[in-house]
């Protein structure tokens, strides 16, 4: 079978982040409390974004990997799960395809009557940004180590060891997990393109606090990236997987 060529995974990366950032954000704006009344609230939300990234997993993980997050790319790139010089482009289109959900959401939204976008958009933020005023240290705990905690249920999943089929299952399931867990934190990050996505149609602070969702998941990543096979060992050198293009397998 042909390996997928850059231009393919690099559309899978950008509709998969879209559809993350949009149904995910979306589902905050749209519905987790519309007009003010009961809607699906935090729970809601969180199993949206779950619902996204496994629907994105499955759909899109035999083209690109399924990454949809900066995070990720950099933790599989540590992990060997994905070279190096795919890392630049992924990251780029990732952004754009969360920017352009940001817009979409964004452009709905503004259909609604009196609606503003000011701190409206699902954005991150620690401190009177942060849904409960957390401190800039518990955001930035929290985000590294839901992100560290994230890429090694990924990678634990998509290692070849691992029994296969269930990965999408897996990484939705932890998703929803992380965002029961610091919705209330932060809004919920772990995901610099989702972050950077919504936050200049957000404002209220968001673009200045943006820094904090872009460095602790990348540490938090690089961490897993590293020392999952330190502590599991490797399965493969590169994943025999949608992540290699024509020049890797000759």
């Amino acid at each position: 079978m042909t390996a997928p060529t850059m231009a393919h995974r690099l559309a899978a990366e950008f509709v998969g982040t879209f559809l993350l950032v949009f149904g995910g954000c979306g589902a905050a704006v749209f519905a987790a409390s519309p007009g003010g009344g009961k809607g699906i609230g935090f729970s809601g939300v969180a199993l949206a974004f779950g619902l996204t990234v496994l629907a994105g997993v499955y759909a899109f993980g035999t083209i690109s990997g399924g990454h949809f997050n900066p995070a990720v790319t950099l933790g599989a790139a540590l992990a060997r799960r994905v070279e190096w010089k795919a890392l630049p482009g992924y990251w780029a289109i990732q952004v754009i395809g969360g920017l352009a959900a940001g817009a979409m959401i964004y452009w709905i939204a503004s259909g609604r009557p009196e609606f503003t976008p000011t701190g409206h958009m699902a954005a991150n933020g620690y401190g009177e940004h942060s849904p409960f005023g957390y401190s800039l240290a518990a955001v930035v705990i929290a985000e590294t180590l839901l992100t560290f905690l994230f890429l090694m249920v990924i990678l634990g999943a998509t290692d070849d060891r691992a029994p296969k089929g269930f990965a999408g299952l897996a990484i939705g399931l932890m998703l929803t997990l992380i965002h029961l867990v610091s919705i209330p934190i932060s809004n919920t990050s772990v995901n610099p393109a989702r972050s950077t996505g919504v936050a200049f149609f957000n404002g209220a602070g968001a673009p200045a606090q943006l820094w904090v969702f872009w460095l602790a998941p990348l540490v938090g990543a690089a961490l897993a990236g590293v020392l999952y096979p330190l502590l599991f060992g490797r399965g493969e050198e590169l994943a025999d997987r949608p992540v290699r293009d024509a020049a890797l397998e000759s």
